[in-house]
């Protein structure tokens, strides 16, 4: 039977106990994580979300009644104990309480459990299901409540951080109009207003430029922000943003304040020291290195392009390529010219799976042999000079993929990425930032036969090409720049438009008419008629933020109650079906219902 808080004050968390010094009496609640009785004794021990702090019940220090109370306890019961502070006969190292014990006096249950559907336990191998199923048991665990706590501690320090250099925190709201030009938006019917939507915002993006029109300055939030697209590991339909806004700056203003900013979290949070400036790579140079436009840099293995090379040899995959348009591009897996065939096939497979149709390789052996899917096609002058091109030597293993040009950087970027793992080149503890720097400014949609913003349609274009916009609009460069850390893009952000010629023109390459223009953003364009200020900004994703800094392999692990991947929350039992009254209040009817 559940007992009453009634008379009791927690005096210390478990791993708090330590500093209260031997022969203190204290009071402690928590959960149990295990009980042994020993006949005599009974040690138990108590977990809150500080540690783990055991209990020893002895019949002839707490009582009979208290004793055989303690005889009852089960994993997961919810318990407080008053008793003494003692050092251990035996010190248990593995736990920061390991040198100190209570010896109780008092017991109370103050609630029982069932038994739980799986341990309480860290790096547990319970089915993810499962454990999101029950998710405020998994929350229970030690290394997610850790992740959760220092999560706290980073949105802490960020808030503290930015306040200082002069931000100032500002709620902008989350229902408003749907601007749909990027992911799909959330919508939410209004009651008051039949037949039509709210949308939940996927960024505070028009709100906080419209907060510099105002004269704010510099403007921050820890934003919620929403987008209905696909999951995968670090994304989910709702998220965080470290968000934030500045007037008359450029983007070396942005990109200093912000690398200050992880230097102090990962100081504060991790003791890392982190060396600034981190380092700038444009677009192009990202793309054509390493496949991606979020590099990892924690490990070699670029890209080469050799399309000039082979662009009169004898395979007709190289040169066949290269006279639709394309490129031939490898990478160089250092001293993996050993590598069995089933495992060469497997990354030829792998690769399809980003569009290739097929990769070659010429794997150099120890001896000084050389086996290759294309030799036969080369003359020995050809291959001599394509192995030197490589920077190959015996031992290494030479991948080559010949396509489009966005394929192959596809393909070469992955394969790179998935033969890092393999050869366990991605230490967690080792954080290599990067800022990429002068995307484009708009990319091609075959699907709407358009151009389309590949940041958003506020981003600033470089003066010196602002030139090519109707001649060239492929060609543009944005003053657009992300921040990437260990291959995952944590951050982006631009230089925003100020100029109401300059936004009116980017809403024209988009296809926008002046009418969709004043529908959408009307209140923007409004606001850019009274004296707007230079203005940047930058959004981070603090579950990517969090996710890095932890370790943890998916974002799932740093968010209290996440989705899984078809959006659903399995504890909740979200999204569900609501009363015919509740939609009849919307005036919405769904196609799928029945007469």
């Amino acid at each position: 039977m559940a007992e009453s808080m009634k008379g009791l004050h927690r005096t210390h968390r478990c791993a708090e106990v330590v500093g209260a010094g031997e022969g203190a009496f204290v009071t402690v609640m928590g959960w149990v994580q295990r009980s042994r009785n020993k006949g005599g004794i009974i040690f138990t021990d108590l977990r809150d979300r500080s540690g783990i702090l055991q209990i020893v019940f002895e019949e002839d220090k707490c009582g009979t009644a208290v004793f055989e109370r303690a005889a009852g306890l089960r994993a997961e019961y919810c318990i407080a104990v008053e008793g003494t502070l003692e050092k251990r006969e035996a010190p248990n190292k593995q736990i920061a309480t390991g040198e100190y014990e209570v010896v109780a006096k008092t017991l109370r249950i103050l609630s029982e459990s069932e038994v739980p559907p799986f341990p309480i336990e860290e790096n547990t191998k319970t089915r993810e299901e499962l454990r999101l199923k029950y998710r405020f048991l998994d929350l229970r665990r030690p290394d997610i409540q850790k992740n959760i706590m220092t999560r706290s501690k980073i949105a802490t320090e960020t808030r503290a951080f930015l306040a200082e250099n002069g931000f100032l925190e500002i709620e902008t709201p989350t229902l408003i109009k749907s601007t749909p030009e990027g992911a799909r938006d959330y919508l939410v019917p209004s009651r008051v207003h039949p037949g039509t939507m709210y949308a939940l915002p996927q960024s505070p993006q028009l709100l906080k430029q419209l907060l510099m029109c105002s004269g704010y300055d510099r403007y921050f939030q820890l934003a919620r922000c929403y987008r209905d697209e696909d999951l995968r590991a670090d994304r989910q339909p709702e998220f965080t943003q470290i968000d934030m806004e500045l007037s008359f700056v450029d983007v070396d203003d942005v990109i200093d304040v912000n690398e200050r900013l992880m230097q102090r979290l990962f100081k504060s949070v991790l003791n890392v020291d982190l060396q600034i400036p981190f380092r700038r790579m444009t677009w192009q140079d990202a793309m054509d290195q390493y496949g991606s436009d979020k590099p990892d840099l924690r490990f070699g293995m670029k890209l080469h392009d050799v399309t000039d090379l082979v662009r009169g040899c004898g395979f007709g995959v190289f040169t066949g390529a290269i006279e639709a348009g394309g490129t031939v591009r490898g990478i160089n897996a250092e001293g993996q010219g050993g590598m069995p065939r089933k495992k060469i096939d497997a990354l030829v497979e792998y690769a399809k799976t980003y569009g290739a149709k097929g990769l070659a390789y010429i794997a150099l052996q120890e001896d000084g042999n050389v086996k290759s899917s294309f030799a036969k096609f080369m003359k020995p002058e050809e291959m001599d000079a394509l192995v030197k091109a490589m920077d190959g030597k015996p031992g290494d293993l030479l991948l080559f993929a010949a396509d489009k040009k966005k394929v192959v950087w596809d393909v070469l970027g992955a394969l790179r990425l998935e033969i890092g793992r393999q050869l366990g080149l991605m230490k967690k503890d080792d954080y290599q930032f990067l800022w990429v720097t002068e995307f484009p400014l708009l990319e091609w949609s075959d699907e709407e036969n358009r151009f389309k913003a590949m940041h958003h349609p506020f981003t600033m274009p470089m003066e010196e090409d602002w030139d090519k916009i109707d001649s060239d609009p492929g060609a543009v460069r944005a003053k657009a720049y992300d921040i990437v850390l260990n291959g995952t893009e944590i951050g982006g952000g631009s230089v925003r438009i100020h100029q109401a010629d300059i936004q009116e023109k980017m809403f024209e390459v988009l296809g926008l008419t002046r009418e969709v223009a004043e529908q959408r953003f009307g209140f923007l364009l409004e606001a850019f008629k009274y004296g707007v200020p230079p203005h940047a900004g930058l959004a981070y994703g603090l579950d990517r933020v969090v996710m890095l800094m932890v370790g943890a392999d998916t974002i799932r692990d740093v968010i209290a109650f996440p989705k899984v991947k078809d959006a659903s929350d399995m504890m909740m039992n979200a999204p569900d079906t609501v009363e015919k009254k509740q939609l009849d209040e919307l005036a919405i009817r769904f196609t799928t219902d029945q007469e």
